[in-house]
């Protein structure tokens, strides 16, 4: 037996549920939930964002520009 017990939780969730009220609890739930879709709504147009706003690479025509040639 240990703090993970399935009847612990039950008194927690009974203890929870008295103090709060099921209408606050349901209040509660939502809220987070709309807090939730609109970070990942928030998160997702940013790195939308990000995708376009990156310059698209050119690639080499076989010549080496990433080291200046010496004369």
């Amino acid at each position: 037996m240990g703090a993970f017990d399935i009847k612990h939780w039950l008194v927690m969730l009974l203890v929870v549920v008295l103090v709060f009220g099921t209408k606050r609890l349901k209040t509660l739930g939502s809220d987070l939930g709309e807090a939730i879709k609109s970070f990942r709504k928030t998160m997702n147009a940013e790195e939308s964002e990000a995708k376009e706003d990156q310059p698209k690479p050119v690639e080499a025509a076989g010549t080496s520009e990433s080291r200046p040639q010496v004369r």
